[in-house]
């Protein structure tokens, strides 16, 4: 996993020194390698974390003279090896170990067929020497992500959103849209950002940009797309799995689940594992036991309990440390450590990340770095497996009011509450409703025969997970030079997940056939415990320190002259924070994370 930035020129030589700020803005996520390519037109800068054939031979960016092509590659194809013969009987000769390589004349040979082969995580790019133009490519689910923004003189990208608001010609200007997209849906979706000219590439999509500045972009897989006969006549969508049993179902799931975590063992350095202490992270724990793995570094984080909140699992992660015998790292942080650590985490974030698990997230990577270079975290099974509280009510939502019904379920703020929390000037129609609105139609277009609660399924692992869970693990892990690799979101898992009778997914409370598959290998305690969200007290309450700091950051000018918010509504939230609660946490906290973000991210370099 590294750090991505460059820029494309169209009318002159690219800006070096711009993209050299960049690269030093992505300085955590490559902290063991700095490379930079500049010909003619266009400029490729590359940070590497070195997992994959550690040797200088494989750092970036690297170039191909004999192929005429140089790549910069950021993540990790888990297949790579099995590409290495079957392209050296096709004449190609290798320099290096490393995946990269292996995406660079994959890419030679198969072109932009190359991504239907590969099984990984990876945002990429490769200069055609011959053709003077860029590949640029982001995997299936979005779990390495690419920024940019175009115009007329230049194309210019990054893996961070940070990192490319220190080019001089990336414009600034608020999208009201994409922000109410945030208060409304918790993540700003798709190829959206907080901002009007910076775009993210979209998950399981390519784009090539022309040297004339012609940008033609195209999706090579979508889950939507994927159960559609009419796309994919040889799918025989869940009709082939008629006569499962729910053994057969869970008995394939169990082998599925191995070959993901097996695949994410690749690595020329040892892999940890966050541990929560719950379900999914402890799967994952006692999978790579039965894989026959020893010494098993894992790591948990816990913190003060306020009022009635639990402030950690360590009960739980203590249990399966101790059954599997791993090397089991406990941190405890302190509330000072928390709240001088906030405005780095946020700071570190590639947009407004208001869960509360992201600072627990932070911390914990700090810590880990000083033990692993990769990790193996339990995001996404909730979402593909059915584990949260608002899939049930989606079961009797009718195609005709599927997106209202979700809107109601998961939404933190309907279109009535915008108007009560912003300024006038940055009220839109309800967009947030309006994408959920379209993807359910789209949809049901393709696949009339779907359900509203598989339609949501598909809805939150295509679009929610991308740009929330994956996100937030993304960034605070590489804040610390750390990869972290997601089992659950393989996509030849999720895949073989969609076909599984949603009624499996959702019986016994949610989850069900993923506990089946647990109750073979972990302590029943973890699986049957009540369901909670990753624990920060702090943050939920928004009191003592943390209300001072929502009140410091609200009496900021910026905050003031930006005029977003409506501030008679933020200072009643300021004066009595328990009244503004909601199912997913304190709704100061969101209005406050997006403000200190902004200001943060906005600041005069």
């Amino acid at each position: 996993m590294c750090g991505l930035a460059g820029e494309i020129s169209f009318r002159d030589r690219p800006n070096v020194n711009a993209v050299e700020k960049m690269l030093s803005t992505l300085s955590s996520r490559g902290p063991d390698d700095e490379g930079l390519y500049v010909q003619g037109n266009v400029c490729l800068g590359h940070r590497r974390l070195k997992i994959i054939d550690l040797s200088n031979h494989a750092n970036q960016p690297m170039v191909d003279a004999t192929l005429g092509l140089t790549i910069i590659f950021n993540g990790c194809i888990y297949n790579y090896k099995s590409f290495i013969g079957k392209l050296e009987s096709l004449g190609y000769h290798f320099f290096s170990r490393s995946d990269t390589e292996v995406v660079l004349k994959a890419y030679a040979h198969w072109r932009e067929d190359c991504l239907e082969q590969f099984n990984g995580m990876f945002a990429f790019v490769i200069y055609d020497h011959m053709r003077e133009d860029v590949f640029v490519a982001r995997d299936r689910l979005g779990v390495k992500p690419l920024y940019y923004f175009n115009h007329s003189e230049r194309f210019c990208f990054a893996s961070t959103l940070p990192a490319l608001l220190k080019h001089p010609n990336c414009e600034r200007e608020l999208d009201p849209v994409s922000l109410n997209y945030y208060l409304s849906f918790r993540a700003v979706t798709q190829h959206k950002t907080p901002f009007k000219s910076i775009k993210k590439l979209a998950p399981g999509h390519w784009m090539k940009v022309a040297a004339n500045g012609e940008i033609k972009r195209q999706q090579y897989w979508s889950l939507q797309n994927r159960l559609s006969h009419s796309q994919y006549p040889e799918n025989k969508g869940r009709e082939q799995f008629v006569d499962y049993s729910e053994k057969d179902w869970t008995d394939r799931l169990h082998q599925a689940l191995l070959k993901s975590v097996e695949r994410r063992l690749e690595a020329d350095v040892p892999v940890g594992v966050l541990l929560s202490g719950g379900l999914d992270s402890s799967l994952i724990v006692g999978l790579l036991h039965e894989l026959g793995q020893k010494d098993i570094h894992t790591f948990s984080i816990g913190f003060d309990a306020v009022a009635q909140d639990q402030g950690d699992e360590f009960e739980y992660s203590d249990l399966i440390a101790n059954k599997f015998n791993t090397t089991h790292f406990k941190i405890f942080a302190k509330p000072h450590t928390l709240l001088n650590s906030l405005s780095s985490c946020v700071e570190a974030m590639s947009e407004p990340m208001v869960s509360h698990d992201v600072i627990g997230f932070y911390l914990l990577s700090k810590k880990v770095s000083e033990h692993v270079k990769v990790v193996q975290s339990g995001q996404g099974a909730d979402e593909v497996f059915a584990g949260y509280h608002w899939y049930p009510p989606m079961v009797e939502a009718s195609q005709e009011n599927a997106a209202q019904a979700y809107a109601n379920a998961y939404f933190s703020y309907q279109h009535h509450e915008l108007k009560e929390l912003l300024h006038p000037d940055w009220v839109e129609e309800d967009h947030a409703l309006n994408m959920v609105s379209q993807y359910f139609s789209q949809g049901f277009h393709k696949n009339p025969d779907s359900s509203a609660i598989e339609q949501t399924l598909m809805l939150d692992t295509e679009v929610m997970l991308v740009d929330d869970p994956v996100k937030r693990v993304d960034n605070m892990t590489m804040a610390f030079g750390i990869e972290a690799r997601v089992p659950f979101l393989d996509h030849e898992l999720v895949e073989m997940a969609n076909q599984i009778p949603y009624q499996l997914k959702l019986k016994g409370g949610g989850k069900y056939l993923l506990k089946q598959v647990a109750r073979r290998i972990i302590p029943h305690e973890v699986i049957d415990r009540p369901k909670d969200y990753f624990p920060v007290p702090g943050l939920q309450n928004m009191q003592g320190p943390y209300l001072e700091m929502a009140k410091e950051v609200f009496s900021q000018r910026e905050a003031q002259q930006r005029g977003i918010f409506n501030m008679g509504r933020i200072q009643q939230m300021l004066n009595q924070p328990n009244d503004f609660k909601g199912r997913f946490g304190s709704k100061l906290w969101q209005a406050t994370l997006l403000e200190l973000w902004l200001q943060l991210q906005l600041k005069p370099a």
